[in-house]
This record gives C-alpha cells, sequence and structure tokens, in this order.
C-alpha cells in the first residue's frame, strides 16, 4: 500500500512541476535569423497553441501564426511562435504580437556578424508534436555570455514554498488536534464493544 501512496504522491509533484515549468517565463540568449507568417491547422496538439480568448474563432480549424527562427550560442536551431496570450492563461497579457515581430524582423543577424538577443518565453519545443514556445518579449543581450537570474521564477517558487508549507503546517495541526483524537476514540469504542460482544458470547458458552 505504502508503494501505492509515494507512486501516487510521486505523478502528482512531476506534474507540479511539469505544469510550472511549461508556464513560468524562460530566458534564451539566441542569435535571430529569420521571421515568417504561416498558415497552421489546429490538431491533437491544438491545447499549445493560443486559446480562443485570445482572438482565435471557435468555428475556424486553423488561422496564420507568427514564427521567430533563432540560433543559440552553440548554433543549435530553436523556433518560436509569435501568438498572444490575451486574457486568458498563461497569464502574460500579451497583445502586442505584431509589434513583437516587427522587433524580431529588426534584429535579424548573420553568424558572421551576429546580433545577440534574450527571449523571454513559455512552453516547450517538442518536433514531434509541432509544439513551440511562445515568445512574450525580446531584448538585446550584452553578448551571448550574458548571466540571466530568473528573479520572477524564484518570487513565484518562493510563495508557493510558503503557501504549501503554511497548507501543510496547518493540516498537520488540525490532525493532530482534531482527527487523532477522534479516530482514537473511535478505536476505544470499537474496541470496548468488541469486549462487550465477546463476553457475551462467553458467557453463554
Amino acid at each position: 500500500m505504502s508503494y501505492v501512496v509515494w507512486t501516487v504522491r510521486l505523478l502528482f509533484w512531476l506534474l507540479v512541476a511539469a505544469f510550472l515549468h511549461y508556464t513560468l517565463p524562460q530566458h534564451d540568449i539566441v542569435r535571430i535569423t529569420d521571421t515568417y507568417e504561416t498558415r497552421i491547422d489546429y490538431g491533437e496538439n491544438s491545447l499549445f497553441w493560443a486559446s480562443q480568448s485570445s482572438g482565435m474563432a471557435a468555428d475556424v480549424p486553423g488561422r496564420d501564426v507568427f514564427f521567430i527562427q533563432a540560433r543559440r550560442a552553440a548554433d543549435r536551431a530553436i523556433i518560436y511562435r509569435n501568438e498572444d496570450t490575451g486574457w486568458g492563461w498563461p497569464p502574460y497579457f500579451k497583445f502586442d504580437t505584431a509589434n513583437l515581430q516587427a522587433d524580431a524582423a529588426d534584429l535579424r543577424s548573420s553568424q558572421a556578424d551576429p546580433v545577440w538577443v534574450v527571449m523571454r518565453h513559455y512552453g516547450w519545443r517538442n518536433e514531434l508534436m509541432s509544439i513551440y514556445p511562445n515568445a512574450v518579449s525580446l531584448r538585446p543581450a550584452t553578448g551571448p555570455d550574458e548571466r540571466i537570474i530568473p528573479w520572477f521564477n524564484i518570487a513565484v517558487l518562493t510563495v508557493l514554498a510558503a503557501i504549501w508549507w503554511a497548507i501543510r503546517v496547518r493540516w498537520l495541526r488540525f490532525r493532530r488536534n482534531r482527527l487523532d483524537p477522534t479516530f482514537e476514540e473511535i478505536g476505544d469504542r470499537a474496541d470496548s464493544f468488541g469486549h462487550r460482544v465477546g463476553r457475551l458470547f462467553g458467557g453463554r458458552g
């Protein structure tokens, strides 16, 4: 039984970690190589594209989406989609897709004369499922080795850890003061009832 409990707990925390990793902002230092727009027909991966609340019509199976092609310092290719999040989830409240696409196009550079930028985004890149991270903002970088400290993520994780700790402490206190005495009393009553039944049948025997 303990293996089942620990398996459930592990799966729960893995889901929480995956959700936070997908949702919280990440930063890449890249060199933009191209920008383009193409038609996307949504399929099984529709969960990883912009929702209807950010401008997608309910009766349209697809739409035109902006993309930003880039390369990391190690020359590894990475492609970002550029979609508004609107008022939906994740709560980035992004409405400037066209402006971001124009800025990205203006910062295109070649390998011979690279211009490095910090791309802020969320999401994952999965080639098998055609999933792309969504670019949120960008700015010029001081260089390919610029160090970025994710202060926002640190603050969010700290607050979430504090909330979890507060809930856990209150739950343990409630269980110790209310539930455990109640269960002990129920157990004592069950034992007492069992003894009475035993004596009753034993007396008859």
